[in-house]
């Protein structure tokens, strides 16, 4: 719908036209309205002229499409009328008996039914379209199917078609099967659909494309004139059954439907040689002939890629495209099928790595792929707290671009209604020129907003300043964008509470910090109230155009812009002066010298879209159907709480190697599950510390990860125990039981007792001092109260450290103790909390090994006081892993990295399995020397006990110094001379070395290993600059300290 000056909803005018040029649409005056292609698909398909009954869906309400029609219906003349329905089981018989011959009136009339509902609700309706009556001009059925899903345990969106894949090829053939892409694109065939002599299924992007605010044209719907053919139709809109973009000449083309996948394709691929994208429009009726015409006569490869619930799955694209080339003139193509699961769907729009990555790896695919340039574009993101004054603050910055002649701006609002109480807002604008040549690139591609982000935006507002605690949101800035923070946090208090990351962040990509108090500056201006909140809007929005206008953001330029939004004044106070105000309360932040405070690491959540939004007539804000009092209820209408799960008894998993969500849903990292296929010990059995050797096969899971970076291992706990414990608890293992998700007390997941003790709870973990005091209000002992109930107090923090650190006591020890502290197993479970996942630094280079990931691991065990053994938990769990056994990781980052120049020296320095990561690094360093690449010296020191029983990769350390890899190797056995010697000792025979690779050519030191040997290395560096460089002992120590600033001294110790 349009919106007028005052944020009042408007009815679409039918012969309203925007400013982007439509095939459709004869010329006809322009009005500036900003619509989204939803709306207008809404207002098009909700009109009498075009339908004589409308049926709304619930799935379609509850993705956020067919509100505005149900209330058009009872306000406007001009809509028709409208009827809700239910998605059951034979969904759709009621809509083909009404145009079924017989007594039924829209038979006997004639109509023009059109119905709402997703590709989730469409499966249940298929096998009722198979009884529909021929169409006629006069009696048709014409459905407008949203696309938008819901996927995995997190309910996150998906314009997903995957399970629509297995019933598409069963659509009788009296339908007209069409897929858009782009908000025209979508408008456009949304209003055709009223043309076709067919009924109609026509798919659009609501999960993206169609929701976007952007410059529309509305083609006209007062003809009723339908076509002779599906052909005839499109040819003269201007549109195809296939679209074709790329290399006229390729040799690999791959064919898509059309839809958000498509267009990141054809844009990341625009400049590729020898490649084209075949872009879909039209899946039924199969025009065999055109797709040949438009194939081009040099392809030798031929890739389908289609939405699909299973690795294995083919659908009717396959079909339709496996039966044109068998008479294709000329050499028949090889096809390949890649078929793209939800997940998958997922990753390959929102991070752009992905997509390449995906691509690279398609057989016989060119290499050089080239994307899209996009540069010109200016985007932004925007995060707030939905209802807030400043929630609309995107809407108005949207508005004020799009008065421009020479700006195209589009804007995509998403929210996150389940990571936190209030939910969170994510608004998207991308600023181009305007011009038709431009590639239309989806916001998910072009402007993700992704877990894993590198930095994709050039201006960053945070409209709510404790986002920042709960979101890890700055890593979505740019090398040397801006960031607009509204706080009423001074500048010292705003980077007091920043998170280590985000101020090593801001310092890395040079990023330019301000603040604004927002409120403050309004209250300063007005009285309270109204007027107040919406000073807030203007103020922030008058920040943003001052940030972003940058030098040429003069006032006069600045008040222009506005006049139109807010006119002269505001409740009485002149926007001059509210510039006046916005200039001086904006503020740079200073972060030099900045550290985080010391404390508990804040786990931060990501931004994920799940809930769509649309506002009510009677002010009432509706989240994916539901109608809610208070944001802060959002959470507890998740989507589609029934019909995704349609999708899930098809089989059971959407991926080959799927995330574990069922078994770590509390992780907010990347899981992936690996395969073990060495296992294998380095020390001697005799011999007292066991260091193995574990290799984990990684093909086909996705992960990927950096030199020096760490693996995180999900362990689980000992079979063995964990019986021994049901049995003594008096539980049986197999009984089921539901647990919510930490952190997250709207989900829950059920497993059985033994998995979630063997893989999830920590059972055999050490209790902090809480889980005493907690587990008493259990104890029907009076002496296990009062015991549990001292040990909790602060009286009892003696016996507490005792338990904690002599005796190293579990929670299973704890309640063996105590044994009337008995509380239910779902009790338990959340009283003692998750596993942890540990982490292991990575002894392998992926350019050196590819799909495999390396550790090097020493098992930790030790005798209590008592005699008991115990055992690290996961390095138990890692020994005692079989060839061919599944384990959960996840990547983690580490200070250990390469620096950027290959000539710049390596002084590495290891103790024991610390050796792990200089591993990885020689692999990759060796990889170099072989492709002829000018390396700069390697210096390795490594220290252990013997050398006969724990040289790690000894033969290979050889290798590499007989190869030259290595430069000059200290290796320090501490127990093999009748003098201990470690690695400090290697390092002093070396010193000249060593100062000058640091002092006069940038080398960098690292020191991977237990923390003892600290001080004495950093204390040989500092003589060895006394002694070689004339600085005293204070100028050294500057001096070191200034390298570890420029990451040129780096620790990872333990």
């Amino acid at each position: 719908m349009a919106t007028d000056d005052s944020g009042v909803s408007t009815p679409i005018s039918s012969s309203s036209t925007l400013t982007s040029k439509s095939p459709l649409l004869e010329k006809q005056s322009m009005q500036p309205y900003a619509l989204t292609a939803s709306n207008v698909i809404e207002f098009i398909s909700s009109r009498s002229a075009t339908s004589s009954t409308l049926f709304v869906y619930d799935l379609a309400e509850q993705a956020g499409f067919g509100l505005l029609s149900k209330e058009w219906s009872k306000s406007d003349q001009g809509a028709t009328s409208v009827i809700p329905l239910q998605t059951r089981s034979g969904a759709g018989l009621s809509l083909v008996g009404r145009l079924s011959q017989g007594t039924s009136k829209d038979a006997v009339s004639g109509s023009v039914l059109t119905v709402y509902n997703t590709p989730t609700g469409l499966v249940e309706m298929v096998p009722s379209l198979a009884y529909a009556p021929s169409p006629t001009a006069n009696s048709r059925l014409i459905l407008q199917v949203p696309t938008v899903s819901v996927i995995g345990d997190r309910l996150t969106l998906s314009p997903t078609l995957a399970s629509l894949n297995p019933v598409l090829p069963v659509i009788p053939e009296s339908f007209v099967v069409l897929l858009s892409a782009t908000p025209q694109e979508s408008v456009d065939i949304a209003a055709l659909a009223y043309k076709f002599p067919a009924h109609v299924i026509h798919l659009f992007n609501h999960h993206g494309s169609s929701r976007e605010v952007s410059q529309l044209q509305v083609p006209s719907i007062s003809s009723k004139e339908v076509g002779s053919t599906v052909r005839s139709v499109l040819q003269q809109s201007g549109y195809h059954s296939f679209d074709y973009m790329g290399d006229r000449n390729a040799h690999t083309v791959i064919v898509v439907l059309n839809g958000p996948l498509a267009l990141a394709l054809g844009a990341t691929l625009a400049n590729t040689p020898h490649v084209g994208v075949l872009v879909v429009r039209v899946l039924r009726p199969w025009d065999e002939e055109l797709f040949q015409d438009v194939l081009p006569p040099t392809v030798k490869h031929i890739h389908i890629i289609e939405d699909a619930p299973f690795e294995a799955s083919r659908g009717l694209l396959h079909a339709n495209v496996r039966g044109s080339v068998l008479d294709f003139p000329g050499p028949i193509p090889d096809i390949h099928h890649q078929p793209v699961t939800p997940t998958r769907l997922s990753d390959l729009l929102g991070k752009p790595r992905f997509l390449t990555q995906f691509l690279s790896n398609l057989p016989s695919f060119p290499a050089d792929v080239k994307s899209h340039d996009v540069s010109t574009a200016a985007k932004l993101i925007f995060f707030s707290t939905p209802g807030t004054p400043l929630s609309s603050v995107p809407q108005r910055i949207e508005q004020t671009f799009a008065q421009s002649p020479r700006v195209s701006v589009r804007l995509l609002t998403e929210h996150d209604v389940l990571s936190r109480p209030g939910a969170i807002a994510a608004d998207r604008i991308w600023l181009e020129p305007r011009n038709d040549s431009v590639p239309h690139t989806p916001l998910s591609v072009g402007l993700p907003i992704s877990n894993d982000s590198a930095g994709v935006c050039n201006f960053l507002a945070i409209f709510d300043q404790t986002l920042l605690k709960s979101h890890s949101l700055l890593k979505h800035a740019k090398f040397g964008a801006s960031i607009l923070v509204v706080t009423s946090w001074s500048a010292s208090e705003l980077v007091s509470g920043l998170a280590e990351e985000d101020i090593s962040l801001i310092r890395d990509r040079e990023l330019h910090l301000y603040i604004i108090d927002a409120n403050l500056v309004a209250s300063q201006l007005g009285p309270g109230g109204v007027t107040q909140n919406s000073l807030q809007g203007l103020i922030v929005h008058l920040a943003f155009l001052r940030l972003y206008l940058g030098p040429r953001a003069s006032e006069a330029g600045i008040l222009k812009l506005t006049e139109n939004l807010y006119g002269a004044s505001m409740g009485g106070v002149s926007i001059p002066t509210v510039i006046t105000r916005v200039w001086d309360g904006l503020a740079e932040v200073d972060l030099s010298g900045a550290t985080a405070e010391p404390g508990d690491k804040l786990e931060r959540k990501d931004f994920e879209f799940n809930a769509i939004v649309a506002t009510a007539e009677d002010g009432n804000t509706v989240v994916n159907g539901a109608r809610l009092g208070s944001w802060h209820d959002a959470a507890r209408h998740l989507l589609f709480p029934y019909a995704f799960t349609k999708q899930d008894i098809r089989g059971p998993s959407t991926e080959q190697y799927p995330q574990i969500p069922a078994l770590h849903p509390e992780s907010p990292d990347r899981t992936y599950l690996v395969t073990c296929t060495v296992n294998r010990r380095l020390t001697p059995r005799e011999y007292d510390r066991n260091v193995f050797h574990v290799e984990f096969d990684t093909a086909g899971t996705g992960l990927e990860y950096a030199i020096g970076e760490a693996l995180a291992v999900h362990g689980w706990n000992d079979e063995a125990e964990v019986l021994d414990f049901c049995n003594w608890y008096g539980v049986d293992p197999a009984r089921l039981i539901t647990i919510p998700v930490p952190g997250d007390d709207t989900k829950v997941h059920t497993r059985t007792v033994f998995q979630a003790l063997q893989q999830q709870i920590d059972l055999f973990g050490k209790p902090p001092k809480s889980f005493y005091s907690d587990l008493a209000e259990y104890a029907k002992s009076c002496v296990d109260r009062h015991t549990l109930l001292f040990i909790g107090s602060p009286e009892g923090i003696s016996t507490f450290k005792k338990l904690s650190e002599k005796d190293t006591v579990t929670f299973a020890d704890v309640l063996r103790r105590h044994p009337t502290a008995r509380p239910g197993i779902e009790v338990l479970c959340g009283l003692i909390g998750d596993i942890k996942p540990r982490h292991y630094s990575i002894a392998s280079a992926q350019s050196a090994v590819g799909d495999r990931v390396d550790l090097l691991v020493v098992t930790v065990d030790w005798l209590t006081p008592s005699g008991t053994p115990r055992y690290g938990q996961c390095t138990r769990y890692l020994a005692e892993l079989k060839i061919g056994q599944k384990v959960t990781v996840s990547i983690k980052p580490s200070v250990m990295k390469l620096p950027a120049e290959n000539t710049q020296p390596l002084i590495m320095a290891g103790l024991g399995t610390g050796a792990a990561p200089f591993r990885a690094f020689l692999q990759h360093r060796a990889l170099l020397a072989t492709q002829g690449v000018p390396l700069g010296p390697v210096y390795y020191y490594f220290g252990s006990r013997h050398q006969s029983r724990e040289y790690l990769y000894g033969e290979e350390i050889e290798a590499f110094i007989q190869d030259g890899i290595i430069t000059k190797a200290g290796l320090a056995f501490s127990r093999d001379g009748p003098k201990k010697v470690y690695i400090q000792h290697k390092m002093l025979d070396d010193v000249e070395a060593l100062v000058r690779m640091l002092h006069e050519e940038q080398g960098v030191f690292y020191l991977c290993g237990p923390t003892w040997p600290v001080p004495d290395v950093y204390e040989t560096l500092v003589k060895a600059f006394e002694m070689h460089c004339g600085m005293d002992a204070t100028a050294a120590d500057a001096f070191l300290e200034r390298l570890k600033g420029e990451e040129r001294y780096v620790l990872e110790v333990y």
